[in-house]
C-alpha cells in the first residue's frame, strides 16, 4: 500500500531542519495533511583500536536533559559524502583523524514522521592529531572498552539511537569475525 504525495509546503525551516505540511493520499483513496520533518542525514563513526576499546564523547543533550556516551556524529553537508562527514566529525570533536571507514549500519529513525538517514561507518584505527576544534560537543573524551559496552547500555549510559546502533552492529560483526564456539565471541563474553 503506497501513500501518495501531491503537495508539500515549509511551515517552518532552518538550515538543516524543516517542519512540513503535506497533502497526502491515503491508500483508501482519502486526502489527508500530515506534519513531517525534513531533517538533513547525519553521519557517525565507531572507531575502534588494537586494545579493543571504541572512542566515545561523554555528553549533556539539553533537550532530553540526558548526560550518556556517544560516538562522534554529525550532520552530513550539502554535497558531502556521509563516510567523508564522518570523518569530519571525529576530528573535529575528538582530534583524531579516523583510518579508512567502512559502511557499518545505515538507518531511519524516525521513517514515519522524518526523512533523515543515519549513517555509521568504523574504523579500527586513528591517529591523534591534537586538541578537538569543537569545544561544545562534550565534557570528555575517552577510549572505553568494548567489552564495557554491554554494561553502559543496560545502566542507560548509552541511549543516543545512532550510538546503540553503531556499537550494537560493531560487536555483531566482531563475533561473526571471531566466529561461534571460539574463544573470543563478543567483547565481554567467553
Amino acid at each position: 500500500m503506497r501513500w501518495l504525495v501531491h503537495g508539500e509546503e515549509v511551515v517552518w525551516s532552518s538550515p538543516w531542519l524543516s517542519v512540513r505540511r503535506l497533502d497526502v493520499e491515503q491508500p483508501d483513496g482519502k486526502r489527508v495533511g500530515y506534519d513531517a520533518v525534513r531533517l538533513s542525514d547525519v553521519a557517525a563513526a565507531v572507531v575502534t583500536d588494537a586494545e579493543q576499546r571504541v572512542l566515545l564523547l561523554w555528553r549533556h543533550r539539553f533537550l532530553t536533559d540526558t548526560w550518556a556516551w556517544e560516538l562522534p556524529m554529525g550532520i552530513v553537508e550539502p554535497g558531502e559524502a556521509p563516510a567523508d562527514a564522518a570523518a569530519r566529525e571525529v576530528e573535529e570533536e575528538t582530534g583524531w583523524r579516523p583510518g579508512p571507514l567502512t559502511a557499518l549500519s545505515r538507518s531511519q529513525p524516525g521513517a514515519g514522521i522524518m526523512d533523515s538517514t543515519h549513517y555509521v561507518f568504523r574504523t579500527t584505527s586513528a591517529s591523534y592529531v591534537g586538541e578537538p576544534v569543537e569545544r561544545n560537543e562534550s565534557d570528555r573524551i575517552e577510549w572505553v572498552q568494548l567489552a564495557d559496552v554491554q554494561g553502559m547500555i543496560e545502566r542507560h549510559e548509552i541511549v543516543s539511537g545512532i550510538t546503540l546502533i553503531g556499537l550494537q552492529q560493531a560487536l555483531l560483526q566482531d563475533a561473526a569475525a571471531v566466529g561461534p564456539g571460539r574463544p573470543g565471541g563478543v567483547p565481554g563474553g567467553s
